[in-house]
């Protein structure tokens, strides 16, 4: 089974069973390539509306055990039972258990769980086993558990930084382990020491049941390529409007507006502009961007404008100039049905 758009159009692959999966099938896959591959395979739409339902009760399953729960998606979720365990001297493990075995008699869905000493070896724990799983890696395993993992699977270690680590002969955990800090932190900066620290099973991160808010946007897949910059530029104005209305709600303002466009050569350039005034209202959104690709035809399926930030103020700060955030604008492939 592929839940996702239409194949004949430009829809992409939400989701697909395990057995999907093994025709090389995978999320972000467009619809038409994943048909193609397993033409025998039964394509249904997405339903937005139950899944948020299930959601909702998965994570009153996961809360009835701990405050500490921070979700990660519909889906997903990390929670902290360190007070549990500590109050009952119940083992970690054995709430796992109970959670699963929860979500199975009240909603009638299987979940997988990792359990370990970090945020870093629970997720990498809870995929070990899928579908229908739970793994535990004890402090006294971490390590062993990492050495042999392609850097790639390791939290923050994107398909970039694999070929760049890869460059330097770092393939697995192991060899990440055996680079000194001083070797990651020259090519990497403040993220070589993450790499540093991860790759010794190092993760100081807690679980923060309420995080502060990453990104603010609005997005639009179009059936066809846009070619006028016209029409662009007048659908960008329409988002906007719709951006702006998401951040005065949110009581939230910025001061950096960028345009990120994809060519049809997948080339991305970006582009950005940082405002003494913050920015808000609808008109001052398009105002500080420049033309999406400078004169030359794009290949954009979608607009997204979006507020990207390192923090996010209310609006009273913001309009004493406290608030620093930038403001994207992307043209790129197939990410509304993602």
């Amino acid at each position: 089974m592929i839940v996702g758009g239409d194949p004949n159009g430009r829809g992409v692959v939400a989701t697909c069973s395990y057995e999907a999966r093994r025709f090389g099938i995978h999320s972000a896959m467009s619809a038409a390539r994943a048909r193609s591959l397993c033409p025998q395979a039964i394509l249904v739409r997405p339903r937005m509306d139950a899944y948020r339902e299930a959601s909702r009760q998965v994570m009153g399953i996961l809360r009835s055990y701990t405050p500490l729960v921070e979700p990660l998606s519909l889906d997903e979720a990390f929670l902290d039972v360190t007070a549990a365990t500590a109050a009952g001297g119940t083992l970690a493990v054995e709430i796992a258990r109970e959670v699963l075995d929860l979500i199975h008699r009240e909603t009638g869905l299987t979940a997988s769980a990792g359990v370990s000493y970090n945020k870093l070896l629970a997720k990498l724990a809870s995929d070990w086993r899928k579908p229908n799983g739970l793994f535990v890696v004890p402090p006294e395993h971490g390590l062993a558990f990492l050495a042999p993992l392609p850097v790639g699977k390791l939290h923050g270690v994107g398909p970039a930084t694999v070929k760049k680590l890869s460059l330097m002969g770092i393939h697995t955990v192991l060899d990440l382990r055996n680079a000194s800090r001083e070797v990651l932190i020259a090519p990497f900066g403040k993220a070589g020491l993450w790499f540093y620290e991860i790759a010794r099973g190092i993760d100081r991160r807690p679980v923060q049941p309420s995080r502060q808010r990453k990104s603010v946007g609005t997005e639009r897949t179009f059936p066809e390529n846009l070619e006028d910059p016209k029409v662009m530029l007048a659908t960008l104005q329409q988002m906007a409007g719709q951006l702006s209305a998401r951040l005065q709600a949110l009581g939230l303002a910025g001061r950096t507006v960028s345009i990120k466009a994809r060519f049809p050569d997948f080339a991305t350039v970006t582009r950005a502009h940082t405002d003494a005034q913050t920015i808000w209202r609808t008109e001052a959104i398009p105002a500080g961007l420049p033309g999406p690709s400078g004169g030359v035809q794009c290949d954009p399926m979608l607009f997204a404008p979006m507020v990207d930030h390192k923090k996010l103020e209310h609006n009273a700060k913001a309009q004493r100039g406290e608030c620093r955030t930038r403001l994207f604008i992307h043209a790129y492939r197939d990410r509304w049905e993602k």
